[in-house]
């Protein structure tokens, strides 16, 4: 077992914050899990593709690295296919190998940054689709009790942006391999206005997976920097769930603002649009500036600290706070 000492995290986090390690271990076997002496160390942090994380200092404990590999298929039938992947596989890159095959239903979740282990953490969504919907079960290892188990997908408690692993079980378990039941002969899901804006323009009419999925790498490449050019964690807030009372005293002062029905009693608002409205966007503190082009996405402008992207997060949600009475929750863990 190799623990390194005073690693550099930069190259980990997507942010690409300058910050330390304590300790340092590359998970590469999922046997090794049990006897990781994790109560030798003040804390310890499972990461993945470091595209959820935002560092503010050097981290005091052990980083656990999930570089799991392998996707396998366990059943099959004329219908579906049930894949288990292990935790530290590259999320876009599974992705493409199912398309690749022509197993349908995470085609909406092309070019999400991170890897599989994380996406049944955040429950990752876009485009109209939720990963909750394909997961059949995860498998994980408990830190408490030191054995592997089992979830399935009833028990992780799936919700909008979260689950039983971002709550209950944050900072017990490392997950270990996620099963996903793919469909062969699914109809794509094309009803988010901008694929369908987009397969028109190239003049799609009946589009494939792969027809999809081009269309998300070319929506969300229009839209979001990539961070291996300017640091950043992807969208940095949740959009906020909120009642319809609230709405209605909304739109007297905004009767501009953006909502996706949620049920009768709840509305979905966009962080971006209530950022964005609010002024922020291109606002610069320091290295960390809310990007130019997307108000959800806080960047980092080349030398930013964690410490200064999460100010600038804090006076935003603040403003947002003041100006619509609506609390924003970060979507990115703070350390």
């Amino acid at each position: 077992m190799n623990i390194q000492n005073n690693v550099s995290l930069k190259s980990y986090n997507t942010f690409g914050i300058q910050a330390k390690a304590r300790a340092y271990i590359a998970l590469t076997d999922a046997a090794i899990l049990p006897s990781i002496p994790i109560a030798d160390y003040s804390n310890f942090l499972v990461l993945g593709g470091g595209s959820n994380v935002l560092f503010t200092q050097d981290f005091d404990g052990l980083i656990i690295h999930n570089l799991l590999e392998g996707i396998t298929c366990i059943e099959e039938d004329d219908q579906e296919v049930v894949v288990r992947v292990a935790a530290g596989e590259n999320w876009h890159r599974f992705v493409l190998w199912a398309f690749d095959r022509a197993y349908a239903g995470i085609e909406n979740l092309s070019l999400i940054p991170g890897s599989v282990g994380a996406s049944p953490v955040q429950n990752i969504g876009a485009y109209g689709v939720e990963v909750k919907d394909v997961i059949s079960q995860v498998d994980y290892f408990d830190f408490e009790s030191k054995s592997f188990k089992t979830m399935s997908n009833a028990d992780c408690a799936f919700a909008y942006r979260d689950s039983i692993f971002k709550r209950e079980l944050k900072g017990k378990v490392c997950i270990t391999y996620v099963y996903f039941r793919l469909q062969k002969n699914a109809k794509v899901n094309t009803s988010y206005g901008a694929i369908e804006r987009t397969l028109a323009v190239k003049g799609i009419s009946n589009p494939s997976i792969k027809d999809v999925s081009d269309a998300v790498i070319a929506i969300r490449s229009s839209k979001l920097p990539d961070p291996k050019v300017l640091g950043n964690g992807g969208s940095f807030f949740k959009n906020p769930i909120i009642s319809r009372e609230l709405l209605t005293r909304l739109q007297v002062k905004y009767p501009d603002i953006v909502y996706y029905e949620v049920d009768d009693e709840q509305v979905k608002v966009p962080a971006g649009w209530l950022i964005d409205r609010a002024g922020w966007k291109g606002h610069i503190k320091g290295q960390a500036q809310c990007h130019k082009d997307q108000a959800l996405v806080l960047v980092n402008l080349g030398n930013a600290t964690g410490q200064e992207i999460y100010d600038l997060s804090d006076t935003i949600a603040q403003s947002i706070k003041e100006l619509y009475d609506i609390d924003l929750e970060r979507e990115v863990s703070i350390f």
